[in-house]
């Protein structure tokens, strides 16, 4: 699948054989972007029209604008709580940030 990114936005792209155009909507977010160009520098133009529009949506709301996650996570923790998730990650053979990763995921979707 091919996507396009803009202003840390990212968008998929996919070709709709019925209508001849490049549909696209922006992915990693719940707030729905979507856009539609029959050439790959309209579908630019358009994705770019269509972002800072909801960026200017949400301004002029006074709401903040989604942004994907960036997929890094900076954590200040007791250092017990460290020396101990550094020992139990070695335990299980694998690196402090994979073993966070299953933990947090866990929790996430726990309930």
């Amino acid at each position: 699948m091919n996507k396009m990114t803009y202003k840390g936005y990212t968008a998929q792209m996919e070709f709709d054989t019925e209508d001849k155009i490049i549909v696209g909507r922006v992915i990693d977010i719940d707030d729905i972007i979507t856009f539609h160009g029959a050439s790959v520098v309209e579908f630019e133009k358009a994705m770019q029209t269509a972002i800072d529009g909801y960026l200017f949506a949400c301004e002029q709301l006074g709401q903040s604008a989604e942004k994907p996650a960036s997929g890094r996570l900076m954590l200040r923790i007791d250092p017990a709580v460290h020396a101990a998730a550094a020992k139990a990650s070695a335990r299980s053979g694998q690196s402090l940030n994979k073993w966070a990763e299953k933990a947090l995921n866990q929790a996430a979707h726990a309930g």
